[in-house]
């Protein structure tokens, strides 16, 4: 935290440098939420310059009561939120839970064979992943990539915890259904 205090604060005081590493560090991250929550390919660069100008804009309101990657997170997610706002886009859809999960899978051998279906079977479930509800993507990418906690993820979504937990069961849920919709459980 001591660290951050300091580039911050040398950000603040003009050092390009630091926001460039800022950036740099953050940027998948970034990445990570504008790409699933943003449809549009050619809006998505956009969008995370948009998100870094703010960023940048509002650091000096950065009052370290979170992680920094919480904060840079919960502002692109709302940049997100405000840009498919703008385009009426649908975020909600409901759907019943069940107690089955996709992303729960053993690791496989790492014999080529292996590996080259586990390679086909993260692009099928990328590909999936790219047409479930906004909100259920946003979850996946926070929780299973970014590696962030319940309690980071509702900080960002602005939601409640167990809010989170529950669409994050739905969206694993709602993967699982359209992975077995298109494919026989064996070539998952």
């Amino acid at each position: 935290m001591d660290e951050e205090k300091r580039r911050i604060r040398q950000i603040l005081a003009g050092d390009t440098r630091e926001f460039q590493h800022l950036v740099e560090n953050y940027q998948k991250l970034v990445a990570h939420i504008v790409f699933r929550m943003i449809p549009n390919a050619s809006e998505r660069e956009d969008i995370c310059q948009d998100i870094f100008l703010k960023v940048y804009q509002n650091l000096s309101h950065f009052r370290f009561e979170s992680k920094l990657s919480t904060w840079i997170g919960r502002i692109a997610y709302n940049t997100c939120i405000n840009v498919l706002e703008k385009k009426k886009a649908v975020l909600f859809d409901d759907f019943a839970a069940d107690n089955q999960s996709i992303l729960d899978y053993s690791m496989p051998e790492n014999s080529p064979l292996k590996l080259a279906e586990k390679d086909d079977l993260s692009v099928r479930i990328q590909k999936e992943i790219e047409k479930i509800p906004v909100h259920y993507k946003t979850i996946l990418t926070l929780y299973h990539l970014e590696e962030m906690s319940y309690a980071e993820i509702g900080e960002i979504m602005n939601l409640p915890e167990g809010t989170v937990k529950s669409y994050l069961f739905r969206a694993r849920k709602h993967l699982r259904e359209r992975l077995l919709a298109k494919y026989q459980p064996e070539e998952l």
